[in-house]
């Protein structure tokens, strides 16, 4: 049985964590790496970290950022928010990262996924989108763009299945409907996923329990899940720890990674 994965999720601003509800109202979590240094020492199993300014202020990725995380941390770490090129990519992973998300940019420029895989490898590159429910599109799924701000009309499975065909070795999924409400993971969109690629998928938005991420865990075959809130949102009166939730879900016949030594 394949080992699940926990992912701790930073929306960075300034170099700092912030945390939202739907993409709005960001509030002030800590200095990212701070709490990528608590997060590891935590057992989390893996690190996402979006600059989820760059794409809409049209700059680079804060890479001074990037290195100072990379130095706290020793699991794999991905980094997305406005690379535009393999140029940028290559700083971003010579700064630390382990993989590259791309999303908005992968929207205007599908080329940069298949540069990226040919460039570093499939499993270097994951495609990132932000997607919410619509009747307008055939799956009831719309791509949304610039931390999403922008509907595109492209339809969420249809765009999944050509970053799957352009390279990309893994496909994060958010679903801003969920984001931040804690009520559990979209797990009609996973499915929905599922059935169209078959290269690894990452649920995000909606974690506020452990019994969320066994319902995710064993409805889907999602092969891992972004907590961020129910870690460390200030807005909630108790926040779980990783340990906690790797119990929870280990004693419901979840696999979960060991703890490191």
């Amino acid at each position: 049985m394949l080992t699940k994965r926990l992912i701790a999720c930073f929306d960075i601003i300034d170099g700092r964590v912030t945390k939202a509800v739907r993409f709005q109202d960001n509030i002030d979590v800590g200095p990212a790496e701070a709490l990528a240094e608590t997060m590891y020492d935590a057992q989390i199993d893996e690190l996402i970290f979006y600059d989820i300014t760059a794409s809409s202020e049209k700059r680079g990725i804060d890479i001074e950022t990037v290195k100072n995380v990379a130095r706290r941390v020793f699991i794999p770490f991905t980094v997305g928010g406005g690379i535009k090129n393999l140029d940028e990519m290559y700083e971003a992973l010579k700064a630390g990262a382990e993989k590259i998300s791309v999303d908005s940019m992968a929207v205007r420029n599908p080329q940069i996924i298949a540069d990226g895989a040919k460039a570093f490898g499939s499993q270097c590159v994951v495609l990132s989108t932000q997607v919410k429910r619509t009747d307008r599109m055939p799956s009831g799924y719309e791509v949304h763009i610039d931390g999403a701000r922008l509907a595109t009309g492209m339809d969420a499975i249809e765009w999944i299945k050509r970053g799957q065909e352009l390279g990309a070795g893994e496909i994060c999924l958010n679903s801003i409907d969920n984001d931040g409400a804690l009520a559990g993971y979209d797990i009609e969109l996973m499915k929905l996923a599922e059935a169209a690629v078959t290269v690894p998928l990452i649920a995000s938005g909606g974690a506020g329990s452990p019994q969320h991420l066994h319902t995710l865990f064993s409805e889907t075959e999602a092969s891992a899940a972004i907590i961020s809130s129910m870690l460390y949102s200030p807005r909630l009166e108790r926040n779980f720890t990783v340990m906690e939730i790797k119990d929870f879900l280990m004693g419901n016949g979840i696999c979960m990674r060991p703890p490191r030594i």
